[in-house]
């Protein structure tokens, strides 16, 4: 997600690290009412098989409990939405495939209030209402049985504010710019201003999204592009994805292909005000090549950039979703961005932390991997991205804390970007380059689609190395200053 808020030299005018400033159409033709994605039948308890990769363990979040629930798994997300710029609604319909896991009298989602048109629960009608954003059905559920639930609703988005101190922070949602297009920047949550969702991390899905839209407008979304019929453009995702990483976007935009390594399907988005990135958008597939030769084959089926007019920019399961406000800090740092979102799709979204306490396990691989490129295309030198790490450690440290502990109040601030990442870089210091890169790709491809936490990673690490790093893992995740040098494994 986004870039740390540290503004420093890496190495003077070599290195400077990923951050973000603190910083007339005719009118178009009605739409064509809602969308419909594939028919949905409800299926037989036995055809829920057909979304069993969308299968999670959820969790209660430690650091936003509100968020979400651990009372369901949404196995599948077959959203069909309708957006009219004119009138600024939103008409959706979306019907879920979900497996309790608990018995209850009722259940509830995360939704701000949208006016509620219809509720079925395996065809049956159903009660829902919304309040205090979530939609609450009054239905029976029983533990392991799964059930079919569709939502007709519309109404005008609306954004919730975002948690955190940082310089670059936004509200959160689905946001409605100028123009009457859409963009969205939803983490730590925030799907829920545009779906139904259990809105948390370690409750990932498969999701199918139509979106149709005036003609002369697109429609994106997150997942494989699975073509237009019409003015409704549709997309896939085959691989389980959280819901603070799905996007949607809708405007005026124009269209490049490309491909990337072993022919990777890359689409780039952009509006004639963001022309100016495409000359990097187009650099895609040298980026991907790099990440790949350090972490393995590119997780997902497609890729690709949409631009928006946030002030930052979101890892957004294969369709990165990049502010166009960035560009105003000039190519080198906008390629820097793209860089990091890129390195996301390994690390954050193949691999999901279980929760946000564990923020750092996105944020800190990402960091790493940029300032390995940052340090590689600079030509900088070891010794330089040390100091520089110990230095911005320290302070953001006794700033912010430990990556390991984050405040619900900061969520995503600098510390769990570079402190995380001074821990990588101490791990490959105590095992090698070529250790440490066989590490890092193992941990991207053999947890590939799964929810992680910092035991796990700990378990993985100790396994993988034949050494116990837990002293050296937890001293950097839990330290309010920063570990010593000669600080790496515990004797066996």
């Amino acid at each position: 997600m986004y870039r740390p808020l540290l503004y420093a030299a890496l190495v003077p005018a070599l290195l400077i690290t990923a951050c973000t400033a603190e910083p007339s159409a005719a009118p178009e033709p009605a739409s064509s009412g809602a969308a419909s994605a594939a028919p949905s039948p409800t299926p037989s308890v036995d055809t829920y098989a057909a979304w069993k990769d969308g299968q999670s363990t959820p969790v209660s979040d430690p650091i936003y409990p509100k968020r979400g629930t651990d009372a369901l798994d949404v196995l599948h997300y077959d959203l069909a939405l309708d957006w009219s710029p004119s009138k600024r609604v939103l008409t959706g319909k979306a019907t879920l495939q979900i497996r309790p896991t608990k018995d209850a009298q009722s259940f509830s989602l995360d939704l701000v209030p949208y006016t509620i048109d219809s509720v079925t629960v395996d065809d049956a009608p159903a009660t829902g209402e919304v309040t205090k954003e979530k939609l609450t059905v009054a239905t029976p559920v029983t533990k392991d049985k799964p059930f079919t639930l569709v939502v007709a609703y519309h109404g005008k988005p609306k954004t919730v504010p975002m948690p955190s101190k940082r310089g670059d922070s936004e509200p959160l949602g689905l946001t409605v710019d100028k123009a009457g297009g859409l963009w969205t920047m939803q983490e730590p949550y925030g799907a829920f201003t545009w779906y139904p969702a259990n809105d948390q991390p370690s409750d990932e899905a498969l999701y199918d999204i139509a979106v149709t839209v005036p003609k002369g407008w697109s429609g994106i979304a997150s997942g494989t592009p699975k073509g237009q019929d019409g003015n409704t453009f549709r997309y896939q995702s085959t691989d389980p994805v959280a819901s603070y990483l799905t996007t949607l976007a809708v405007g005026k935009y124009k269209k490049v292909t490309a491909k990337g390594p072993h022919g990777l399907p890359l689409t780039y988005w952009y509006r004639p005000s963001d022309k100016r990135a495409l000359p990097i958008l187009k650099k895609s597939p040298k980026y991907l090549t790099w990440l790949e030769k350090k972490f393995g084959p590119y997780p997902f089926p497609s890729g690709g950039v949409v631009m928006v007019e946030s002030e930052s920019g979101m890892e957004t399961q294969q369709m990165v979703t990049l502010g166009s406000a960035v560009l105003s800090f000039g190519a080198d740092q906008f390629e820097l961005d793209v860089v990091h979102e890129y390195a996301h799709q390994w690390f954050g979204d193949a691999v999901t932390p279980a929760d946000w306490q564990d923020l750092w396990l996105n944020e800190g691989w990402a960091e790493y991997a940029q300032l390995v490129y940052q340090k590689e295309t600079a030509h900088a030198t070891d010794a330089d991205l040390d100091a520089w790490l110990r230095q911005s450690d320290a302070a953001l440290r006794k700033q912010y804390g430990p990556p390991g502990h984050p405040k619900p109040s900061e969520f995503a601030m600098s510390n769990v970007y570079i402190c995380g990442a001074a821990m990588l870089r101490q791990l490959q210091s105590a095992i090698g380059d070529k250790k440490f890169f066989a590490l890092a790709r193992a941990w991207a491809q053999e947890h590939k689609n799964t929810q992680q936490t910092r035991e796990s990673f700990t378990e993985f690490v100790n396994k993988f190395t034949g050494k116990d790093f837990t002293k050296l893992i937890d001293a950097w995740l839990d330290s309010r200053t920063t570990p010593p040098k000669s600080l790496k494994e515990s004797k066996a």
